[in-house]
């Protein structure tokens, strides 16, 4: 069974991670029609379509950084380099923490590095910008901030030394996912708490998207929930007190693809709220 999930990963065509991307964009797109978590009284077109732009972007440059991301995974595995690489463990073990470690790495680290270094989360600031945040939030990254993440891509590879089909399980379980926990969608309370100990659940993830600090520097979680809860940065506030933007940007613009792009350079733009 494991053998056959490492096979298909090892050789998952190009077709299969578009359908990924797009099937989850759709299908949690009419699950929150069904049980939104906000009823926000937006043009829901309008509103997707500058975070679609930013999805294609970031598509763009993983697609720019695909041939060094597999070229080191390659080397790695050949040398037998990195954590992954130091101990002989069963395949299901192996893949279990080689998740965890590319979450930890390429995903938890350097989100929480774009909020502790002023020009990267100048960058940073375009995903919070979002004031209706949805299933389409997932994708809006600057595409500064896009470069930022497919390095730290890079490094996790080097220092799990994690092979190219533990990569793409992991970036289509992160598609996935993120997806998820960005839906505008309203689960019981019971259940999202539960999923919270294990997987950054909707209720988590929107606490990271409230307005001012102390929230939004917390829950840096992608798809695993346990380091935020390891390294002391989980936040539970209750979903009806959150709002979302950003306490310094005008959040009127946060559909204007020009001030959106703008913001990194734009020097009257505060970085401490």
């Amino acid at each position: 069974m494991i053998e056959n999930i490492i096979h298909y990963f090892e050789h998952i065509p190009s077709l299969h991670r578009a359908l990924i991307l797009a099937g989850g964009i759709t299908f949690f797109w009419l699950i929150e029609g069904a049980i939104p978590l906000f009823g926000f009284t937006y043009n829901k077109w309008k509103h997707a379509s500058i975070n679609i732009f930013f999805t294609l972007t970031t598509i763009i440059i993983n697609f720019s950084f695909a041939l060094f991301v597999v070229r080191t995974s390659d080397y790695v595995v050949a040398n037998k380099f990195g954590l992954l690489q130091l101990v002989n463990m069963p395949l299901w073990i192996f893949m279990i923490v080689g998740l965890l470690l590319l979450d930890l790495v390429g995903a938890y680290s350097i989100h929480l590095i774009e909020h502790k270094i002023k020009w990267m989360w100048k960058f940073h600031m375009v995903h919070h910008a979002d004031t209706h945040v949805d299933t389409t939030t997932a994708n809006r990254h600057h595409p500064g901030e896009s470069v930022f993440r497919a390095v730290f891509t890079i490094i996790g590879v080097i220092i799990c030394g994690a092979p190219m089909w533990l990569v793409m399980m992991y970036q289509s379980l992160s598609v996935v996912l993120t997806q998820f926990n960005h839906a505008n969608i309203r689960l019981p309370l019971w259940l999202d708490n539960t999923l919270s100990w294990l997987i950054v659940s909707p209720n988590m993830h929107k606490v990271h998207h409230h307005y001012k600090r102390p929230q939004t520097d917390s829950n840096y979680g992608n798809i695993f929930s346990v380091w935020d809860r390891l390294f002391g940065t989980f936040n539970y506030t209750p979903i009806e007190q959150i709002q979302y933007g950003l306490d310094v940007l005008d959040n009127t613009k946060d559909e204007s693809l020009p001030f959106q792009l703008n913001i990194p350079f734009d020097g009257r733009v505060k970085t401490d709220y």
